[in-house]
């Protein structure tokens, strides 16, 4: 009975953690529609704060307190609501979910620069670890205690605050019509981000009663993905019930310290399966979630994309196709690799324009489906040993089919949701397999043939051979990926401009008018998101085996979140998006770490500078996905649209032509190094645009008239300027100023 209750309220106590975290997202998404994927990035910056002020600096413990949580979580609320979060109105769900991913990348790479992950620090807990109580027999501190009671006043405190005030109606109506709120008087920006204050807090909150409670040091990455295990939680009350959210955190809580007391001795995946706990709860949920309606009106975003004919398509791929291969020729040999891992990146970026940018599908874990795949062609077809090891067709065709059984399973949920759901559900997929397989080391026997895993939490992935191709020369594999990449890009425009493709497409604008033509829905989201991961588990293959050696970390969390928000940055509806998003996400980043690396072993007296502009460009790296809300169709989209103005102006295009294939030559010939041949490339093709116009004005353009107001935003979308200007000229916002509150 005594183990019973000790293991009872140390769920308790874990329960009540993923309470307090999982409020304040519902709080946040009831209020802004927004779901905050930066939350357990807010709680970590709280707990680093926290720690800071009161470990380092010596302050008491309340004044600690008030300085956290009466400051820094309502300012952290309030500049993400007025800088960020309010101008994604009228976005899809995949710049929403972009937005607050990369605002948690900023948050962690500022973190690791403020406080060097190599120091350990072990937060203490609140009234220290010797005052105690003891309950019914068990023995707690003041801080278990504490996290019970405030996850319950919290649970009762947004409940009578949604229910029972004024201001919680208010909160609600500014998801449902900001609009109509606006014309009743009141600021829905203005109560939005009094909400987003509210919910900062309850993150930083979580984050100072975590750590202490789950032990060891502050840890950037585990403390965000510590809360991200609060999901599970907060979708138990389907995002909008307060109490229901309470109560599944706590059985949450119980469910993991039940299953560690209580499972017998000789299981030993135990360890595991309590670290995947709460994405299986989290897949569970989403399974069991009634039936989403059908939407029946295509909504009116932001975000255009223009697909390409199949015959353009396969003239610039094979353009495309020679200037890799002519650019690989200048990368030395060390740097061959680093190229390698980019392209293979750029395969698995393309899983995502089909999914997302084609179908409006959402996969936040691309790399999961990479893992999966790589272990089976690992373990089916790997042959021989050393630098003669070597993998087969056959191993390959088996991990590309692994994922992409894979990946139909993980749409069930998709089969009756859609949006924010199933990516939820991808990242709970992702979550198991980084828990369960890829940090499985122990051997199995299943059928009377032993296995492990994933042996050593570590594999050195062979090369392919096919015949006479052999992909341990790095030319060879250059030419080869290059090649795989150009085919299934034109392989994706072709569907796109199908029968299929069209399918997707109305699919994507509205679901309801499709189904009404007939068209078989859930064949749709069951087949492309199927093909979708085949195609990421195929990238995976050849990621790993340009990386040679892969570990857990290669198919982490941040890592697929860092791909995804790329290539929305990009621009997700196009190949060529997916193939910059994966060169800079594979291999940009890891250039320029090198060479500054490189720069500060030439001059060690720079070194402090240097590694000031290597946390800088992770930063700002980081930071680039919040400029979605501004371009959200990528910002290729806008580079395409200057460029198709040099089509009336053949001799600056053909000019430019020329020096290009000057710059190339120069680079063959050891005048110029590539870096600075690609970089000259880059500032070539943006300036020629500007050029064009100066040299060769539009004369149409000159005999534009301008547009009446009357008939501006008839035939697109009206912008939030064209639509205050409205206001103004009906002199509407005169007329709320008087309106009494």
């Amino acid at each position: 009975m005594d183990t019973f209750l000790t293991y009872t309220a140390l769920g308790l106590v874990v329960g009540a953690i993923f309470a307090i975290a999982a409020s304040g997202l519902v709080l946040t998404y009831t209020t802004s529609g927004i779901f905050n994927f930066a939350h357990g990035a807010q709680a970590m910056i709280g707990a680093f704060t926290f720690y800071q002020v009161k470990a380092v600096w010596g302050l008491p413990t309340w004044l600690s307190l008030v300085l956290v949580l009466g400051v820094l979580g309502p300012a952290m609320g309030w500049l993400l609501h007025t800088l960020i979060m309010q101008r994604l109105r009228d976005t899809e769900i995949v710049t929403r979910v972009v937005v607050t991913v990369a605002v948690l990348l900023g948050l962690v790479s500022l973190s690791q620069w403020i406080w060097n992950p190599q120091e350990g620090r072990i937060p203490p807990m609140l009234f220290g670890s010797d005052s105690t109580v003891e309950l019914l027999g068990v023995t707690l501190r003041y801080h278990q205690v504490l996290c019970v009671l405030i996850a319950a006043a919290i649970a009762v405190g947004l409940w009578w605050l949604f229910t029972k005030t004024r201001v919680g109606v208010l909160m609600r109506a500014t998801v449902d019509d900001p609009e109509l709120l606006k014309l009743s008087g009141h600021d829905p920006d203005r109560i939005s981000a009094a909400a987003w204050m509210i919910g900062s807090t309850l993150a930083v909150l979580a984050g100072v009663l975590v750590t202490p409670v789950m032990g060891g040091t502050l840890e950037a990455n585990a403390l965000t993905l510590l809360v991200v295990d609060a999901f599970a939680a907060a979708l138990f009350g389907r995002l909008r019930s307060i109490p229901l959210t309470f109560a599944g955190a706590i059985v949450l809580g119980l469910a993991s310290t039940w299953l560690v007391g209580y499972a017998p001795a000789d299981w030993t995946w135990v360890g595991n399966f309590q670290r995947a706990l709460p994405m299986v709860v989290l897949f569970a949920v989403l399974l069991l979630l009634p039936q989403e309606r059908l939407r029946g009106t295509a909504t009116r975003s932001r975000e255009r994309y223009e697909t390409p004919p199949v015959r353009r398509a396969a003239i610039w791929a094979l353009v495309g196709l020679v200037g890799l291969v002519a650019f690989g020729g200048l990368v030395s040999e060390a740097r061959t690799g680093t190229l390698l891992v980019g392209l293979s990146f750029a395969i698995v970026a393309l899983s995502i324009v089909l999914l997302t940018g084609y179908a409006g599908e959402l996969n936040l874990a691309p790399l999961a489906f990479a893992a999966v795949a790589t272990l089976v062609a690992y373990h089916v077809g790997s042959d021989g040993s050393g630098p003669d090891a070597r993998l087969s067709l056959t191993g390959v065709v088996a991990g590309v089919v692994a994922a992409g059984l894979a990946g139909a399973l993980v749409a069930l949920p998709a089969l009756r949701l859609r949006g924010l759901y199933l990516a939820l559900a991808t990242l709970a997929f992702g979550g198991v397999v980084s828990a369960m397989l890829l940090r499985d080391t122990t051997p199995r026997t299943v059928f009377g043939h032993t296995f492990t895993v994933f042996p050593n939490g570590n594999i050195l992935m062979p090369p392919l051979q096919v015949g006479p191709v052999d992909l341990a020369d790095s030319s060879t594999f250059l030419w080869v990926l290059s090649a795989l990449f150009v085919v299934l890009g034109l392989g994706v425009v072709a569907l796109r401009n199908s029968s299929y493709g069209r399918r997707l497409a109305a699919m994507k604008d509205s679901p309801a008018a499709a189904a009404m033509l007939g068209q078989r829905l859930l064949v749709l989201k069951l087949g492309v998101f199927a093909l979708s991961t085949a195609i990421a588990g195929l990238g995976g293959i050849f990621m790993s085996m340009a990386v040679v050696s892969v570990s857990a970390e290669t198919f982490g969390f941040t890592v697929s979140l860092s791909l995804v928000m790329m290539t929305v940055v990009c621009g997700i509806g196009y190949v060529s998006g997916a193939l910059v998003a994966g060169l800079i996400a594979g291999a940009g980043l890891a250039s320029v770490h090198l060479l500054l690396g490189d720069i500060a072993l030439t001059h060690p007296e720079y070194g402090g500078t240097f590694d000031i502009v290597h946390h800088l460009l992770l930063v700002a790296t980081a930071l680039v996905g919040i400029g979605v809300a501004n371009g959200p169709s990528g910002f290729l989209h806008d580079v395409f649209a200057r460029q198709r103005g040099l089509a009336r102006t053949p001799v600056v295009r053909w000019s430019g032509a020329a020096v290009q294939v000057a710059l190339l030559l120069a680079a063959y010939g050891g005048l110029i190094g590539a870096a600075l041949m690609l970089f000259l490339s880059v500032a070539l093709w943006s300036v020629l645009p500007a050029l064009a116009a100066a040299w060769f004005p539009d004369p149409a353009a000159a005999r534009a008239r301008p547009v009446p107001l009357e008939l501006e935003g008839i035939s697109t979308p009206p912008t939030p300027a064209l639509r205050q200007r409205i206001d103004r000229e009906l002199g509407i916002e005169t007329e709320l100023t008087h309106v009494p509150a």
